[in-house]
């Protein structure tokens, strides 16, 4: 399934940009990771098929793995005019130009084998660069405030908290947000 070359390396992992051919190995593994959570509202699932929606509206998956096995993976999406496009809900609220500028550091699971490695960071990292080669001027998060390990890797990205509130589907949620320099 990985033939292609990885696009980087991290702490002896193979890092690939994956396609829809992966979202059933994507959906495999956050169903598998999230099963074993103490709090099931850690985590606001997405299925299958918001999965691949994600994709064909410009998003990147993207993959580390340990061998042939996916274990761990990051989604960075492109809201743009969307209604979910949290932008519209910061103090002072973001201009139309500016929401086709945004991104969002979406959905990350690791594996609790290859938890503790920096992983969730260098993701932060990739994803950042992956904005701004796409010349966003805003990223986004969000996480639920139980989530110190999250939290604490946002705000090590740059990302400030700027409000909290219930969503997806009524859980509580803290929004961090960060101005790109282009």
């Amino acid at each position: 399934m990985y033939s292609q070359k990885p696009i980087e390396e991290f702490s002896n992992l193979n890092i690939y940009r994956l396609s829809t051919a992966h979202i059933p190995e994507v959906y495999s593994l956050m169903q598998d990771v999230v099963s074993r959570l103490p709090n099931p509202d850690l985590f606001a699932w997405d299925d299958e098929e918001s999965l691949y929606a994600y994709l064909e509206a410009g998003a990147e998956i993207y993959g580390a793995c340990d061998g042939e096995k996916l274990i761990a993976y990051t989604l960075l999406s492109f809201p743009g005019l969307s209604d979910d496009n949290l932008g519209r809900q910061f103090e002072p609220a973001l201009s139309n130009e500016d929401l086709l500028r945004t991104a969002v550091f979406d959905t990350s699971i690791v594996h609790e084998s290859h938890r503790g490695k920096g992983l969730q960071q260098y993701f932060n990292r990739l994803r950042e660069r992956r904005a701004k080669e796409r010349r966003a001027i805003c990223l986004y998060a969000t996480v639920h405030p139980d989530n110190t390990v999250s939290r604490g890797n946002l705000e090590s990205a740059g990302l400030v908290h700027q409000f909290t509130q219930p969503m997806y589907g009524g859980k509580l949620r803290m929004c961090y947000m960060k101005f790109l320099e282009q």
